[in-house]
């Protein structure tokens, strides 16, 4: 595959679906985090006085304002070309290596000779809601269990608990995207099946607390990230597909 420094303009910008400040997936978290912090901040200013209460105000305060922060899932702006493939995810690009997609997926061996994985890893201040790389129908979607190995590790794609999707995009080309638990994250939050459509830079999941999301794309494609670039869900182009389709 080719790689450059910059994608090709895009001619449109998708209009954002309208969605809460704070995702859904998030409100239930945020309250627990509320009244424990604010209980147990209130029985240490109750048994060791206001100074270690105020001590304790503090440290809930800043709990729960990160949980807030990490729930955020703030409005983006999708360029709309079906030959682009938009990040997911917010994070950093950790590894870019030819990979086979996961065996959950099916994929026959024609699709998947030469495709090339992008790995991004989400940290806990990054945004955790995850958007459709592209636009097209999912043919495949799989939950595999597994173990919770550091995200940013190149073993987490094939032995962590992840939820993989294949799709075929509006060009016919076959691409795959897989949502990864980290060290920390416990939780795949999963929103879609197979048979479902997506539109580009759709939200279509989230991952709660630290995670990884893997990209496989197509053979031909020109990659337009570097290793260690900063991506942003739903507007980074990962890469641009070849003309016409491989079946």
């Amino acid at each position: 595959m080719t790689q450059v420094d910059s994608p090709r303009p895009a001619s449109q910008i998708a209009k954002d679906d309208p969605s809460p400040i704070i995702a859904r997936e998030g409100w239930p978290i945020v309250a627990i985090f509320v009244l424990i912090g604010l209980g147990l901040a209130g029985v240490a200013w109750w048994l060791a006085g206001w100074v270690v209460g105020v001590v304790a105000v503090a440290i809930a305060a800043i709990l729960i304002l990160w949980c807030i922060w990490f729930f955020r899932d703030p409005p983006r702006k999708t360029p709309l070309d079906p030959r682009l493939i938009i990040a997911p995810a917010d994070g950093v690009v950790v590894s870019m290596t030819a990979a086979t997609p996961p065996t959950e997926l099916n994929l026959p061996s024609e699709v998947v000779a030469g495709m090339q994985r992008v790995c991004i890893f989400m940290n806990v201040f990054n945004v955790h809601v995850n958007r459709s790389p592209a636009a097209g129908a999912i043919t495949a979607a799989a939950y595999h269990e597994g173990k919770f190995f550091n995200a940013s590790l190149d073993k987490a794609s094939e032995q962590n608990e992840r939820f993989s999707v294949a799709m075929r995009t509006t060009t016919g080309h076959i691409i795959g995207f897989v949502q990864i638990a980290g060290l920390v994250a416990r939780r795949i939050v999963r929103k879609v099946q197979a048979g479902e459509t997506l539109r580009q830079g759709q939200r279509y999941g989230l991952i709660r607390f630290g995670s990884r999301v893997d990209v496989y794309i197509p053979a031909g494609s020109v990659i337009n990230v570097k290793l260690g670039q900063t991506t942003v869900a739903g507007e980074t182009v990962l890469a641009t597909l070849p003309e016409g389709s491989r079946e």
